[in-house]
């Protein structure tokens, strides 16, 4: 009887586990690995504190958050964007929401198309903190813009400023963090940097050769086992990605930004990242459900995932040329009249 009960268990218990884990994914927002880092794993307030990261693009969006919620983690910051007058003024706020002393902050304006000047960026943030801990490379453009009506100027510079701009920041300071032994070089990458997306075939290249460039980077440093190489792959995010967009000429902008209700908020997308530093997460899949399936489908089940993407892909095409809110094809059916 004894024998028989224990047996039951055995069968009973996994099942119980696994009903649990699915029901637990419904509502998840972020994959099995960092659900796990989340609940069990180093707090970010305890395994962050007092490192030196550097921050790009961070007068906004993404960016501007990390700022914020590393300064209440105790980091001291290098914070780099193009436009000074913002980066005084996250610089301010991460002063006021925490206990870092004006000394622990360092504005340092810098723009990814200038790669000749990445080197002496790195030079004066090594040299005002003696070291870097972290390089969060945050700063990139998305684009809207059908293939069909898309310059060829508008792929060359999103490939220039998000593939090109992040590799040679990313070889400024690794030479750095291999010498000392340790660091992290931390990418911001999308979820369609795993899969495609309509409106965002050049944003998407430049996002896969990332993806491809830091996997490829990350099996090269197999001799430095301190030295984390993570990708970061958001779903849609509250921000301003979208307002500074490309679209299909490099001097046009984007006419409406949509509706932003529906997306992630940007502090829950960076709490997540940080839990994910702090606990050595190499690849972080973070998105709110329809999205976080899509990983899992792409990654397992790619047939099943071409039939939703193709569906909602056909959708988001036709709002746009039909002038609505591209993305509503994915959170709530547009308005007609």
């Amino acid at each position: 009887m004894d024998c028989c009960l224990l047996s039951a268990l055995w069968c009973v218990i996994p099942l119980c586990l696994l009903i649990l884990s699915l029901i637990g994914f419904v509502f998840a927002d972020a994959d099995f690995t960092m659900r796990w880092a989340t609940v069990l794993g180093h707090s970010p307030e305890k395994k962050l504190k007092g490192l030196v990261v550097w921050v790009t693009g961070a007068s906004s969006g993404i960016g501007e958050e990390l700022a914020y919620q590393l300064a209440l983690c105790g980091c001291r910051l290098i914070l780099s964007a193009r436009r000074e007058d913002e980066l005084n003024r996250v610089k301010r706020r991460c002063l006021e929401c925490s206990d870092l002393q004006d000394k622990d902050v360092l504005v340092l304006p810098l723009d990814l198309l200038e790669r000749t000047s990445h080197q002496g960026k790195t030079k004066a943030a090594i040299e005002y903190f003696g070291h870097i801990d972290i390089l969060i490379n945050n700063g990139g453009r998305s684009q809207r813009s059908l293939c069909l009506e898309t310059s060829v100027d508008v792929y060359q510079a999103l490939m220039e400023l998000n593939f090109l701009g992040t590799v040679s920041m990313t070889k400024q300071v690794l030479p750095h963090m291999t010498k000392q032994g340790s660091g992290s070089i931390v990418t911001v990458s999308s979820v369609v940097g795993i899969a495609g997306a309509p409106l965002a075939t050049g944003y998407s290249a430049s996002k896969h050769a990332l993806q491809g460039f830091f996997n490829s980077l990350r099996t090269e440093l197999t001799d430095f086992p301190n030295i984390l190489i993570s990708t970061v792959c958001p779903g849609p995010v509250q921000s301003q990605i979208v307002q500074n967009a490309f679209t299909e000429k490099l001097d046009k902008n984007v006419a409406t930004a949509g509706n932003q209700e529906h997306k992630m908020p940007t502090s829950r997308c960076v709490r997540l990242m940080l839990v994910g530093i702090a606990n050595g997460v190499k690849e972080m899949w973070i998105a709110q459900q329809p999205f976080l399936l899509f990983y899992y489908a792409w990654q397992y089940t790619p047939t099943f995932a071409w039939f939703i993407t193709n569906m909602l892909g056909r959708k988001r095409v036709q709002n746009f040329k039909a002038g609505l809110d591209a993305d509503s094809a994915y959170f709530s059916k547009p308005k007609t009249s």
